[in-house]
């Protein structure tokens, strides 16, 4: 059963990388990084092309990124929410993501590839801001050689570890293809319960602008805090009256003062 796998693999290995890295990079939960680092073991064998499939992965995860680089331009920060449903990562990719940025601007895709939540993220984001094109695509493509050509590189140093695991798998039969779903599975269960356990803690502090401004009605006054970036400050300046901006980062620091009982109400992208 593997041999045909792997000879599957030798056969067609280039488009298969390149779709497996492309449906990693529009968001589906499929890692790229095993079939990257087999092709790179079977590449040493000169079973297959480590140029080729470095170059068909660059190819395939920058046509990804693109599309979602235009779906950011043209619907800005509703794409983020938007990934931030689908996505299995929790939540606070979006405002990480938002820092990252802005600290080290379209430099950061040299390396968004290597956090996760960072890769599918990243694209949008530099759309929303209306970035070059041609900037984009050539800083993505840089990280993206970087990355596909990383792993690619470690299979090829790490060759006879990857053969003796296809060794054992080959070993197990069918068995072999129960591990690798299951070990897929395993994954995509563990991120949705990450991502439930987010959403679940969020519900019960989650308070609505109604009910803020209800709160502010009746005379309360709650203390509001503005925890978006500087920069999704100054692409989005409409604010809570009152607000305070800070990072969030040096909340503990900044709110240290208040009494105990005070009501704190933190709000960002």
């Amino acid at each position: 059963m593997l041999n045909r796998l792997i000879a599957l693999i030798v056969r067609h290995g280039v488009p298969l990388v390149a779709l497996n890295v492309f449906l990693e990079q529009i968001g589906a939960p499929v890692p790229a990084i095993p079939s990257l680092l087999v092709a790179g073991g079977l590449s040493r064998d000169g079973r297959i092309s480590s140029t080729h499939v470095v170059i068909a992965a660059v190819a395939a995860s920058l046509v990804a990124d693109w599309i979602w680089f235009v779906l950011g331009r043209w619907q800005g920060y509703r794409v983020l929410r938007l990934l931030c449903r689908i996505s299995l990562s929790p939540d606070s990719c979006v405002r990480d993501t938002e820092s990252n940025f802005d600290r080290w601007g379209m430099k950061s895709l040299l390396i968004a590839k290597f956090i996760p939540g960072f890769s599918t993220v990243a694209p949008p984001l530099a759309g929303a801001t209306q970035r070059s094109t041609l900037e984009f695509l050539v800083y993505d493509a840089g990280g993206a050689i970087l990355w596909a050509g990383s792993a690619v590189a470690a299979g090829r140093l790490f060759h006879h570890a990857i053969a003796s695991i296809l060794r054992r798998l080959e070993n197990l039969g069918w068995w072999a293809v129960v591990f690798v779903v299951s070990a897929l599975l395993l994954v995509i269960a563990a991120k949705w319960w990450q991502r439930m356990t987010f959403l679940k803690r969020l519900r019960v502090a989650r308070i609505s602008p109604a009910e803020l401004k209800a709160m502010f009605d009746r005379g309360e006054s709650p203390i509001v805090v503005d925890a978006r970036s500087a920069g999704a400050r100054k692409r989005d300046p409409r604010r809570i009256p009152t607000a305070l901006s800070g990072d969030i980062n040096e909340l503990s620091h900044d709110l240290a003062g208040l009494p105990p009982h005070a009501e704190i109400i933190l709000y960002c992208t």
